[in-house]
């Protein structure tokens, strides 16, 4: 199959080429990029020296409609929209790794980013691309929204608990996440420039960060109810990684033991899932470079509340990876394929 990145040369679409370069079934065919076009991609990133000779095209629908079958696109927040319409009617199948698609209604991209969706039409034909709770939506669709990295941690966390009615209480619930500076991209900014974030450890956009309209869309789709929460994010003075903590408040008596149980049997045929032993739980290192997600949890008995940690890498799990792994399932190709690689340590 033939494959295009729209937005090769940012973090995400770099991470994106590394791991289709690796992967058996496609062969990546067309990448463009607005900032470097007709440059090699290897002098915009140079760690592809001698593996890869494609140049970075001007984004044209009818070049991407005559070299691929399926294209990713990689741009910015606010600017996949139309790219994204384009190669839909042009035919392709599409994942968007922006939040662009991500929102099922057009007022939602009014509250949480503050602008209008220019082609709302389309918002219903996209599929949320989560593959553990999504799988078979996303085997049929032409256009997949992929989730953002948090999200990705905190849904996978909390979805096996909407599977047990009555399990805890979720008009409690409380999400702290910390991330990597590479969740925000590429381009430089004055609070990720190295002296302000290194050595650092910051809260930011408490309680109104736009991902948590991505995550209480689709809990409480799970949940079949609104579903409103606390999320708070915070930046840490490091490359890649996401950890999020997770608060609840058990409703019943059940066994952590029991609990770890529920989430066993949930992510049993999910292989990038790995629900940890009692006493261990997720850390960020143990994921680095890979599509893995690391689930934990704990029963405080002294308070009856329930705590779930959950780790992966931003840009695999968090973004890339997880876009490869929708890639396999539009195309029918085996779900891990490409991806089963094992993390990096140290």
């Amino acid at each position: 199959m033939r494959i295009g990145i729209i937005g090769v040369t940012g973090y995400t679409g770099s991470e994106l080429l590394r791991i289709l370069l690796h992967h058996p079934g496609v062969h990546v065919t067309y990448v463009t990029s607005h900032s470097f076009a007709g440059k090699p991609l290897a002098e915009v990133h140079p760690h592809f020296q001698g593996i890869i000779d494609l140049t970075c095209q001007k984004f044209e629908v009818e070049e991407a409609r005559r070299e691929t079958d399926l294209v990713f696109c990689a741009l910015p927040h606010g600017e996949s929209m139309e790219a994204v319409a384009q190669l839909y009617r042009a035919g392709l199948k599409v994942i968007d790794l922006s939040a662009d698609y991500r929102l099922h209604r057009a007022g939602d991209y009014r509250t949480w980013y503050q602008r209008e969706h220019t082609v709302p039409e389309l918002l219903g034909q996209a599929v949320y691309g989560l593959p553990e709770f999504n799988r078979e939506k996303i085997r049929r669709a032409s256009l997949v929204a992929n989730p953002g990295c948090y999200p990705t941690s905190v849904l996978l966390a909390l979805a096996p608990l909407t599977r047990q009615e009555g399990l805890v209480d979720w008009n409690t619930l409380v999400v702290d996440a910390k991330s990597g500076a590479s969740g925000a991209g590429r381009v430089p900014s004055p609070v990720l420039h190295y002296p302000e974030c290194t050595e650092n450890f910051r809260a930011y956009r408490v309680a109104v960060h736009q991902h948590a309209g991505e995550m209480e869309q689709e809990l409480g789709m799970l949940l079949g109810k609104t579903a409103a929460f606390t999320f708070v994010p915070h930046l840490v003075p490091m490359v890649r990684g996401i950890l999020s903590t997770t608060y609840l408040t058990l409703a019943t008596e059940m066994q952590e033991e029991d609990i770890r149980e529920v989430y066993r049997n949930y992510y049993s045929e999910a292989f990038f899932v790995r629900v940890l032993p009692q006493g261990l739980f997720p850390e960020t290192r143990n994921v680095y470079g890979s599509n893995f997600c690391d689930l934990g949890l704990h029963r405080d008995r002294r308070t009856g509340r329930l705590i779930l940690i959950s780790a992966l890498d931003n840009l695999v799990k968090g973004a890339a990876g997880q876009a490869v792994q929708n890639m396999n399932l539009m195309l029918g190709i085996e779900e891990t394929s490409g991806l089963k690689f094992v993390p990096l340590r140290p």
